[in-house]
């Protein structure tokens, strides 16, 4: 299993040349901008802001759809019962009622959902991963959470590897994880403990070897002899951003 957020961070895009700080600062102010949005009235615009950066960055649009994949199904379980419980203006009735406002909600969700989901994936599908990691800790992050984040990203992959040997030895030994039965839920239950079990004495051995190479979150690392460059034309392409983040939150809350 690859994640590969940054698979596409070699491109050349104004995205991609961005700087760092001022785009992660844009981008996040976007996402929260998103998020408080309670007004379909908003929904063309976050709709128009979101593909206008995405074609920006020159990303793929098969990145994007393989990304949004398995996200949608958690997404699609939650608000697919909204249309029939939530409301009380019956638009459909036949065995079941539809309700007008349980679809508008969906349509807010689902739009809300893909629109932060683009923009992080633009987020950090421009820049190693990194990169980002040092631009949250020159932004102020913990250098303990920076850690965790770097090796989470990196031994995910290397779980879900696990996963899927074990899920094909099982196969040649007759299992169908389709199948829906007791001992499947048995043995899937046994699965994923085991997988937990492994991961965690993993995780044991990994710090003890980190801890022999002497690490310590608590040492003090040696400074950049060169500081980055500050490019006037990227903190004031954040600004406007950041301006029309807030113009979109202050609106959606006079509207609501």
């Amino acid at each position: 299993m690859k994640l590969l957020l940054d698979q596409y961070a070699y491109l050349d895009s104004y995205i991609h040349r961005w700087q760092p700080q001022p785009k992660f600062i844009a981008l996040i102010s976007l996402i929260f901008a998103f998020a408080f949005i309670q007004n379909l009235v908003f929904l063309p615009l976050i709709i128009f802001i979101t593909i206008l950066l995405y074609l920006s960055s020159n990303l793929p649009f098969h990145f994007l759809l393989s990304r949004l994949r398995y996200p949608s199904i958690f997404i699609l379980a939650v608000v697919f019962l909204c249309p029939f419980f939530v409301g009380k203006t019956v638009i459909f009735s036949f065995l079941v009622q539809i309700k007008l406002e349980g679809c508008l909600l969906v349509i807010l969700v689902v739009t809300r959902f893909v629109c932060i989901l683009t923009t992080s994936l633009v987020l950090f599908g421009t820049s190693s991963f990194i990169t980002t990691l040092k631009t949250l800790k020159s932004l102020g992050l913990s250098p303990i959470l920076s850690d965790m984040m770097l090796l989470t990203y990196r031994y995910l992959e290397e779980i879900g590897d696990r996963l899927m040997t074990i899920e094909k030895g099982l196969r040649l030994k007759g299992f169908h994880p389709h199948k829906f039965s007791y001992r499947n839920c048995q043995i899937m239950g046994n699965l994923i403990g085991s997988l937990l079990i492994r991961s965690y004495n993993q995780s044991k051995l990994v710090y003890q070897a980190m801890i022999l190479r002497g690490y310590n979150h608590n040492c003090q690392l040696p400074k950049e002899k060169t500081k980055p460059t500050i490019n006037l034309k990227h903190w004031l392409a954040c600004f406007v951003v950041v301006v029309i983040s807030l113009i979109i939150i202050a609106s959606s809350h006079l509207l609501h």
